[in-house]
């Protein structure tokens, strides 16, 4: 009598397989899961650290210039980067880039979309606001989660500080 298996054979059954397959697709969709949230805290940890460079920036330039930087494309507020930061104090110029910072930092993308009610496409990016008199600035800017102790949602850094 002939046996349907060789038992001399090894190998796995086609049930094996797909068992195993199945087991390594549900821990691959796991370890995506727990990046993207790790992804966020790492974008909103980019924008707290960029935020902290900017403001040790606008102090060095102020020590100097005894102003912040103004700009035709600032006094009403703008996306940082879009314009020249500069001021004058009637005797010399000073631009802020790239004198006390190299590049104006960008917000990292994709912006926080997945979780966050308070960032959206339009307030992704650094916006810079400073009277024309150049005596003080804010930067806002929105984080998508708790990071650094900063709730998430719109943040403003100014001459006092992160807000």
């Amino acid at each position: 009598m002939k046996t349907l298996r060789n038992k001399h054979k090894q190998g796995f059954t086609l049930i094996e397989l797909l068992v195993v397959i199945a087991i390594i697709g549900l821990l691959a969709s796991i370890v995506l899961l727990a990046l993207n949230g790790a992804r966020q805290k790492s974008r909103d940890a980019t924008r707290i650290a960029d935020v902290r460079e900017m403001a040790s920036a606008f102090e060095l330039f102020f020590n100097d210039a005894g102003s912040y930087p103004t700009g035709t494309a600032y006094t009403s507020g703008g996306i940082m980067g879009s314009g020249l930061m500069a001021a004058s104090n009637g005797a010399n110029t000073y631009n802020f880039t790239p004198n006390y910072v190299g590049t104006i930092p960008t917000a990292p993308t994709p912006f926080d979309n997945t979780g966050s009610i308070f960032c959206t496409p339009a307030n992704n990016s650094f916006m810079y606001a400073a009277p024309i008199t150049g005596t003080t600035y804010t930067i806002t800017f929105c984080i998508g989660g708790t990071t650094g102790g900063y709730n998430p949602g719109i943040h403003t850094l100014s001459p006092s500080g992160i807000q």
